[in-house]
Order: structure tokens, then C-alpha cells, then sequence
């Protein structure tokens, strides 16, 4: 990951292409792996496996996983958001801060975001366009097909209320305009609404409009975003769109121990399982490797630590979860237990969250240490 990172504040952002290069690298160069480029058309029969597949899965395979799992769709939608040549954004108009300054390691030297500053008319009226846009038509087999909530387009949150986008992706709050010399603003010089981009590529030659994934047609977009200040010349190397994934109802399905109720021979990981992001994804990929392992090897590992992050995080999709409104998640703190004496909430949050934190290496620590696989 550290290869690839790129400067996004607080947050673990990296170039796409740098990672995946550097994960198949890696695969391709390891002696207990072999790499075999075929199509795959059904869950195989019995035989250790472990199903990865991803949001591209092919009709074939989707209608298979349907019947071993008992589903009727797999599928939702994630909305992608544009992504903006740096060279033609115009910096006289915008500033580099990150909200509140908040810095790591990785960020650049003056914060690692564009803020692009919006009075009250210019959002009003940026929100209204929003709304009133051309969108992409739904194809009629993909018109039951719903939004994973954490990607919502913003034409949808825009049409929530005027408000909405004001108190999320284009919140103005901890962000001080230097072009606003105006006594106007009582917290300081808070742009009243902001259009953020963070750097999307090693080279910071790709900007990515942070939140601003949407379903309007491109041609709109292009229109649209261009009445943003400094973004009147925005060249686009990527506009926003659509892209199906797919996922099983994981606590319907799948044991604790990631395999299928009844054909015990499978285990899913990775995204498909309902977890959402490329941390998770990869963290599932992890425990059903070793699980796998494991189990071939008549070394059955105990249960993963619910208190661990990886722990909360498999407890959700294979039990902890509803079954009838199941959808993907990415690792929070609300999915792990309150830890004694801070139940009130009366404690700070930074305090609740070294708590978690510190319980959850302990217990992963004592985890991993009797969860040795002996392979001699």
C-alpha cells in the first residue's frame, strides 16, 4: 500500500494502478502460486475453493452462485465519480487545504486537497442544475437494481433537500478561503459550499472531485461542473458513471467461517461477501486464504476475535447483520462491541476509539499467536 499511497489527508488513498500492478507482481513472483488465465462458468464441484469473483462476474457464473445460494439478484449499483487533468484547473481561483489542516505523512506540503470556494447563489443554483440534469437512462433488466448507500450519486443526495450536500461532500466547514476578505462569514472565512478534489495518481496529475459520483450524462457533466470556480476550463481524463457489483446475503449464506451452508467445499471472499472497500475486500480475501489453509491442512483456526477489526467486520456479514436488509459495509467502529465502562458515551470519541483500538490489538495479537499454522 505504502508504494502506491497518494496524499489524502487523514485517509489511506493510493494510485490504482500503481497497486494493482504491485499485487499481481507479487502473485505472479510467489512459489505456492500458480496463475491460470481461464473463464469460469460455474461454482466448481467438490475440491477446496475459494470464490472471488467481482462486480464483472459473467452471467453464467452470477446464475450459478443464484442457485447455490438461493438469491434472485446479486446485483447493485456504485456510482464513479469524475476525474479532472490538474493542469486545467485554474489555481488562481482555488486553494490546496486539508479540512481543519490535518496532516500525515503522505500529505503534500500545503494540504491534499483543491477546495473550490461557492457563494449561496452559485450552490443554490449548482444544486438546482443537479437536480434538473439529464441522467443515464436504467436499462429495464437494471431498474430493481439499488444504490449501495455509501456511493450515492450526489444528483440523488442533491435531491434530498437543498442542504444536504452543504453538510456532506461540499461541506465549506474547517476550510479558510484566502480569497475571501469579507467580514461576512462569523466562523472565520468558511466558504459558504466547496468543491473538493484529492489527488488520484502518483504523479498528481489526476485530480479525483471527491464525492461528486453521478449518473448525469456526460455531456451535462461537463456543462455542469464547469460553472464550479477554478473548474471553468476542467479538462476530464474520466466522467462520472455507473458500474454494477455484485454481492451475496452473506448472513444467510456463509458461516463464520466463510464457507457456503450446505456445499462446505466453498468459501467466498473479497468484496462479493458485502463488505465494501479495498481494505475489507482484502482482508476477506486474507481470512478465507487462511481458513483454507487451514482446514486442508486439519488445522481448524479458532474464531476470529469479534473485537478485532477484521473480527467485527466477518461477524457482520455472516451473522451479525440482518439478513433481509443486508448490504455491503466498510469497517467502522459501530460494528464492534461497546467496550465496559464507556457505554454512557459520556467518554470523548477520541477516547472510545483508543479503547476499541487497544482492545482489538490485544485480543488479535493473542489471536494470531494460537491460530499458528504448523506446516512441517
Amino acid at each position: 500500500g505504502e508504494v502506491a499511497r497518494v496524499p489524502a489527508g487523514s485517509a489511506m488513498a493510493v494510485d490504482r494502478d500503481v497497486f494493482s500492478a504491485e499485487v499481481q507482481r507479487i502473485l505472479a513472483e510467489h512459489p505456492n502460486v500458480t496463475v491460470i488465465r481461464e473463464r469460469v462458468d460455474a461454482l466448481p464441484t467438490p475440491g477446496a475453493t475459494i470464490v472471488a469473483t467481482g462486480p464483472l462476474t459473467a452471467q453464467s457464473l452470477a446464475e450459478s452462485i443464484v442457485g447455490a445460494t438461493g438469491q434472485d439478484r446479486l446485483a447493485f449499483f456504485d456510482a464513479i465519480a469524475p476525474i479532472v487533468h490538474h493542469d486545467s484547473i485554474d489555481m488562481s481561483k482555488c486553494w490546496i487545504q486539508s479540512r481543519w489542516n490535518k496532516r500525515t505523512e503522505a500529505s503534500n506540503e500545503d494540504g491534499d486537497y483543491i477546495n473550490c470556494p461557492m457563494t449561496k447563489e452559485q450552490y443554490e443554483t449548482f444544486v438546482q442544475a443537479l437536480i434538473d440534469g439529464e441522467k443515464t437512462e436504467f436499462k429495464e433488466w437494471e431498474a430493481d437494481t439499488p444504490y449501495f448507500d455509501g456511493c450515492m450519486p450526489i444528483e440523488v443526495m442533491a435531491s434530498r433537500g437543498v442542504e444536504t450536500l452543504r453538510f456532506g461532500p461540499m461541506k465549506g466547514v474547517g476550510l479558510d478561503n484566502p480569497y475571501d476578505t469579507s467580514e461576512e462569514h462569523p466562523q472565520g472565512r468558511w466558504p459558504y459550499a466547496v468543491g473538493q478534489l484529492r489527488q488520484d495518481n502518483k504523479l498528481g496529475t489526476l485530480w479525483n472531485m471527491v464525492g461528486f459520483q453521478t449518473k448525469l450524462k456526460y455531456g451535462a457533466q461537463v456543462e455542469l461542473f464547469r460553472t464550479i470556480p477554478g473548474l471553468e476550463n476542467a479538462e476530464f481524463a474520466r466522467l462520472g458513471g455507473l458500474h454494477r457489483n455484485t454481492f451475496i446475503n452473506s448472513p444467510l449464506v456463509l458461516d463464520r467461517q466463510l464457507r457456503l451452508k450446505g456445499g462446505d467445499h466453498i468459501r467466498f471472499a473479497g468484496q462479493i461477501t458485502g463488505v465494501e472497500g479495498y481494505v475489507e475486500s482484502a482482508a476477506m480475501g486474507l481470512l478465507a486464504g487462511r481458513m483454507a489453509a487451514a482446514e486442508i491442512l486439519g488445522q481448524p483456526l479458532p474464531e476470529v476475535p469479534q473485537d478485532s477489526a477484521m473480527g467485527a467486520l466477518i461477524h457482520h456479514i455472516t451473522g451479525g447483520a440482518e439478513a433481509k436488509t443486508f448490504q455491503p459495509m466498510n469497517v467502522n467502529f459501530g460494528l464492534f462491541r461497546p467496550v465496559d465502562g464507556l457505554k454512557g458515551g459520556r467518554r470523548g470519541r477520541k477516547d472510545r476509539y483508543k479503547a476499541y483500538t487497544d482492545r482489538a490489538k490485544d485480543d488479535w495479537r493473542n489471536w494470531l499467536a494460537g491460530s499458528a499454522v504448523e506446516t512441517a
